[in-house]
C-alpha cells in the first residue's frame, strides 16, 4: 500500500468543512488586502500613492479638495502602502473575500450608494441548482493564480463536494474562468473559447491581472484585463487570490454566498 494511503487512513478525513458546516471565514491568518481609514489620512500626503506599484491608489477632486481613492481591482496586496503610510491610514488586514459582481464595487467610495443589488442575467441558482462546470483559460498569467486553482482539487478544498467541476471542453462549460492580464496574443483563443460555450454562460475574472491588467496593464503586450473583451459577471482581485477566496467567488456566482465588499468598503 502506498505510504500516502497509510498516512490518509491514520489522519482521517482531511477535507475542510467550510463553508457548509463551519462558522466564520476560512484561511485564518492569511494576509489580505489593505484596509483604508480615511479619517487618519493627512492632507497633501502622497506617500502611499508614490509607493503603489500597480497604481491602485490615486487622488480625485472633491468638495474639500483632493481625496485619496483605492481601486482594489488593481491592488496586488504587496503591503508597501501600509509600510509607508505615516499615520496608519492604510493598515494590513485579513480581508481576502473580495469577489464582486460589479467592477465599481472594488473602487473605494466616500459614501455608499443606495441602490438595489445588481442582478445577474437570470436566476443562476434555479438554472444550475447545485452544479457548475468550469472551463479555465490562462490568458497570460505568471502561474500564481494557476497554483491556487490547482489546490481546489486537492483533498483539503475538494471542490467537487460543492458540485463544481473543471472541464477541458468549453462545449460542456457553464462558466469561463479567466486568469492573466489578457495579452493581445491570447484574445482570439479566449474569444473562440467563449463562443464555443453553450448558453447560458458566465465569465469570471480571477486575479488582479484579469480584473484590471495588474502591474503590466496598458503595456505593449496587453490592455487592462478582461473588461471590454468579454462580459464579466464576477470579479475577484488578488495576487493571487487564495483558494477559499476562489470558492467564495464561485458560490457568489451561484448565489450561495453573500458579497462582502461594496463601494470598496469591506464587510457591509
Amino acid at each position: 500500500m502506498p505510504i500516502w494511503a497509510l498516512y490518509g487512513l491514520r489522519r482521517g478525513l482531511a477535507t475542510t468543512p467550510w463553508p457548509e458546516k463551519s462558522e466564520g471565514e476560512q484561511q485564518q491568518g492569511v494576509l489580505g488586502l489593505p484596509v483604508f481609514n480615511p479619517d487618519r489620512c493627512d492632507d497633501n500626503c502622497r506617500a502611499c500613492a508614490d509607493s503603489c506599484l500597480p497604481n491602485a491608489i490615486g487622488f480625485e477632486a472633491s468638495a474639500s479638495g483632493e481625496r485619496l481613492t483605492i481601486d482594489y481591482g488593481k491592488c496586488i496586496g504587496c503591503q508597501l502602502c501600509t509600510e509607508t503610510c505615516p499615520n496608519s491610514a492604510l493598515e494590513k488586514s485579513d480581508h481576502w473575500v473580495f469577489g464582486a459582481r460589479r467592477r465599481e464595487d472594488l473602487v473605494w467610495a466616500e459614501a455608499l450608494a443606495t441602490q438595489e443589488a445588481h442582478e445577474l442575467k437570470q436566476d443562476i441558482q434555479r438554472t444550475f441548482g447545485r452544479s457548475l462546470h468550469i472551463r479555465h483559460v490562462d490568458a497570460g498569467s505568471c502561474n500564481g493564480c494557476e497554483s491556487e486553482l490547482q489546490a481546489l482539487n486537492n483533498p483539503y478544498y475538494n471542490l467537487h463536494r460543492l458540485g463544481m467541476f473543471f472541464t477541458p471542453s468549453p462545449r460542456f462549460a457553464d462558466l469561463l474562468l479567466v486568469t492573466g492580464s489578457v495579452t493581445y496574443a491570447m484574445r482570439e483563443p479566449l474569444l473562440e473559447t467563449y463562443n464555443a460555450m453553450p448558453e447560458p454562460k458566465w465569465v469570471m475574472a480571477v486575479g488582479t491581472c484579469a480584473v484590471s491588467g495588474g502591474v503590466t496593464g496598458g503595456g505593449y503586450s496587453c490592455a487592462h484585463g478582461l473588461d471590454g473583451i468579454l462580459p464579466v459577471d464576477i470579479y475577484l482581485p488578488g495576487c493571487p487570490p487564495n483558494p477559499s477566496a476562489m470558492i467564495h467567488a464561485l458560490l457568489l456566482l451561484l448565489r450561495r454566498a453573500e458579497q462582502m465588499v461594496h463601494g470598496g468598503h469591506y464587510g457591509r
